[in-house]
């Protein structure tokens, strides 16, 4: 064997071994047949994007969420609009925790879903990206759905800034297949201060305007289209959750009726009323239960 046989096997051995530690090559484009959900992701390494397919998606449904029925219908109509071409709404989902409003957003791809709807999932940390999101989709024929969950910002943060852009702050038209849902506990989405309420100005004629604290803090809110909020469920609703999901794994009418006690001591150990413990509390119980 020649010397450079051997450089030559050595290098190949060398290649193969490099090869291994990589992390795998994703097109920045994906296959948009494989799923309709995406996640918008980095790649280990080299720190490129891209979107990646979500191989199982969510399967809940618009009829599994129940007690937020004026949310539902407002979010579901909004939807239409946008996968049938027409005007809608950014939207943000803001209150309670567990009350089913990241929930609604996923019933809402599996209901529209066959109509050419896609979901692309962003982390808070990814919003500067949201740029190369919109034009990596501009000019496909499905509609997209940006969905950003449990949104807060501290002040100063990078998304914050690129979220507002997004919505409504750049010299760019929007795309018209794109819109932006998005949830939050808290609908300014930023940290309210009591001194911020300093920066409050009272007019002569006795009227009060919000400093420019408070209106930076209010801004964001105010360029999504449409706001739906939700509360802390009352006793007979959360219930009624429960045993939808007991119902759905199997149990009869008189296991769901037995099931109340312990459904009500669930609830108070964990300190809420909501759709989350119930749906938490339904699989324990079920899975418990004699085969």
């Amino acid at each position: 064997m020649t010397p450079l046989e051997q450089f030559l096997l050595r290098a190949e051995a060398l290649l193969q071994r490099v090869e291994a530690v990589l992390p795998p090559s994703f097109p920045r484009e994906p296959d948009w047949q494989r799923s309709f959900a995406f996640r918008w992701r980095k790649r280990a390494g080299s720190g490129a994007s891209y979107l990646q397919p979500v191989a199982h998606a969510a399967s809940i449904t618009l009829a599994d969420l129940h007690n937020i029925g004026p949310q539902k219908e407002q979010i579901e109509q909004n939807t239409r609009q946008f996968v049938a071409g027409r005007p809608a709404n950014n939207v943000l989902l803001t209150g309670a925790r567990g009350t089913g409003k990241s929930s609604l957003i996923k019933a809402c791809l599996n209901q529209f879903a066959g109509q050419g709807l896609r979901l692309i999932e962003v982390d808070k940390a990814d919003l500067a990206e949201l740029p190369d999101i919109v034009d990596l989709v501009a000019g496909r024929p499905e509609r997209f759905v940006v969905f950003c969950d449990d949104l807060s910002f501290e002040e100063g943060e990078s998304g914050y800034k690129a979220l507002k852009v997004a919505l409504d702050g750049s010299i760019a038209a929007q795309s018209d297949n794109v819109l932006i849902y998005a949830t939050s506990n808290r609908r300014h989405l930023l940290p309210e201060r009591m001194s911020d309420n300093a920066t409050y100005v009272y007019a002569s004629d006795g009227d009060l305007h919000p400093g420019e604290t408070v209106e930076e803090k209010i801004s964001l809110s105010e360029r999504f289209g449409l706001w739906l909020s939700f509360y802390p469920f009352k006793q007979d609703d959360y219930m009624d959750i429960a045993a939808h999901w007991l119902t759905s794994f199997g149990c009869s009418a008189q296991q769901i009726e037995e099931a109340r006690g312990e459904a009500l001591r669930w609830a108070l150990q964990r300190g809420s009323r909501s759709g989350r413990v119930a749906w938490q509390f339904a699989k324990d119980y079920a899975g418990r239960l004699p085969q």
